[in-house]
């Protein structure tokens, strides 16, 4: 299941002499989180009026192009008039007029969601927070915080608080509203309107009852922020896709294989691989057989011969088996290089032998395994270039310069115009002089080496060097980078 998401994020702390503590901060892990969750997303910290007027140009443009759209604010929010402003770091505070006037208007956000091609908005506002600018213009106390809005149908509104209060802006990194709202937030298949429930009740007891959390909702359908794999995935059990709860039962042939390969010993793998039969794989169900794909890609990425060979293999090997078990075998080679055995996206893919299987990908037999692949990982736009598993061929540039022995560096790799180079940060390597050390490829290699950082197969990749590179040349690429998303 695919959904394509869009947000704008604005945090505002720094007002002049009256600054918040936590309001970027909020902004900040809010985007990260969303992020997680496959949005696209628009993040502003700190924010002037002009700034928060182009961002919302952008987030109109995206919401004409998305299924979902999420608009979040953190800072001063203010009432002027029974309508609501969200206050930039340069609104002029002086008075209500100058405010209302250097003031971004709420319902300009909610009316443009309104009118979007998308089918679900989403509005969460922690913007209630003691607006000490109000104090001076000698307003009534249930003008305080924000009035209450109407929510279009497909859209939820969230508040901080309740119309006419104000809500604490927290004693640790976030606020107390969205501190309870990132507890809840990446809590798997719960729809949005109990997530907001137990975010309030969370709220209610951090806060000894003085801030109570409040929502509008037209919503028709269900909302999740976090749908779980077994159920984004659907295909197999839970025990499957987390193979490490996955039951061996050892009077099975196919399950004592299984066994066999999570020994990570070559002496044991490799005999149980090279003796495993077509039969072995058509006798057994299709969530055994999944852990099996997986399992067979596990121990040919632990250098097991047998295991690779399987892998090169596999079309030959696999003659007569029943298509959907065959299929599933590749979907369980497919998932383990993203997933791991708690069903958990990898924060460091298994790539080893990817190109070996993404090889397949070029068999019509076989579409419906990486569009498999490719459904699930569409939930995952941010960490990819391109979703694996989309029939797409791309184009890269590899930019280099020459060092004083005559040898060739790479500067730059381009996709798009863009230069995704960049420095590994999961690398830890340090650098005493300032100088990055560079590692010697062979043309062969380093192609290898952008295709798997890459997760784009080699058979779906050109790469374009700008000299003459043939199979011998030595081309220098900067230690502890990397072209990953």
């Amino acid at each position: 299941m695919s959904r394509k998401m869009t947000a704008l994020v604005i945090g505002n702390s720094s007002y002049p002499g009256h600054g918040l503590k936590n309001a970027t901060n909020d902004s900040e892990d809010i985007s990260k989180k969303l992020s997680e969750f496959g949005f696209s997303v628009i993040h502003l910290s700190n924010a002037k009026k002009r700034d928060i007027d182009d961002a919302v140009k952008s987030f109109r443009d995206n919401l004409n192009s998305n299924d979902i759209g999420l608009f979040y604010f953190a800072g001063h929010g203010m009432q002027i008039e029974g309508e609501n402003y969200i206050t930039a770091v340069d609104t002029e505070f002086e008075t209500e007029m100058d405010a209302k006037y250097s003031s971004y208007p709420l319902n300009k956000v909610i009316d443009l969601m309104e009118r979007s091609n998308n089918k679900t908005n989403i509005v969460i506002l922690d913007a209630c927070r003691n607006n000490p600018y109000e104090r001076a213009w000698h307003r009534a106390p249930s003008q305080r915080g924000l009035a209450p809005v109407f929510a279009p149908k497909g859209t939820i509104i969230a508040f901080a608080t309740s119309p006419g209060e104000v809500a604490g802006d927290g004693a640790g990194r976030n606020g107390c509203y969205t501190e309870a709202l990132l507890k809840h937030i990446s809590l798997p298949d719960i729809p949005i309107e109990e997530m907001f429930k137990r975010v309030r009740n969370s709220l209610s007891v951090s806060t000894k009852n003085r801030q109570t959390s409040w929502e509008h909702t037209s919503l028709s359908g269900d909302f999740f922020f976090y749908i779980s794999l077994v159920n984004a995935v659907g295909k197999y059990t839970k025990e499957a896709i987390s193979d490490g709860l996955f039951h061996i039962k050892t009077d099975l042939e196919l399950h004592r294989v299984i066994l066999d390969l999570k020994s990570h010993h070559w002496y044991t793998q490799n005999p149980a691989v090279r003796n495993l039969k077509s039969e072995d794989i058509s006798s057994s169900d299709k969530n055994s057989v999944f852990v099996l794909g997986r399992n067979l890609y596990q121990a040919a990425c632990g250098s097991a011969n047998g295991a690779s060979d399987f892998i090169s293999e596999f079309r030959d090997r696999t003659q007569g088996v029943d298509d959907k078990l065959r299929r599933a075998v590749l979907e369980g080679m497919l998932f383990e290089i993203f997933f791991n055995s708690k069903g958990e996206l990898r924060e460091n893919f298994k790539t080893s032998k990817f190109n070996e299987v993404f090889e397949y990908q070029q068999y019509s037999e076989f579409d419906e395994s990486f569009k498999f692949i490719s459904d699930i990982l569409a939930n995952y736009p941010n960490r990819f270039h391109i979703i694996p598993g989309k029939d797409r061929s791309v184009s890269v540039d590899v930019e280099t310069n020459e060092n004083d022995e005559g040898e060739l560096k790479v500067i730059g790799v381009h996709l798009g115009g863009i230069n995704i180079l960049r420095e590994d940060e999961d690398y830890g390597f340090y650098v005493d002089d300032g100088e990055v050390p560079y590692e010697a490829f062979r043309k062969a290699a380093l192609e290898r080496r952008i295709s798997e950082d890459m997760l784009i197969p080699n058979s779906k990749l050109t790469i374009n060097f700008d000299f003459y590179a043939d199979k011998k040349s030595k081309i220098l690429f900067p230690y502890g980078h990397t072209v990953a998303k």
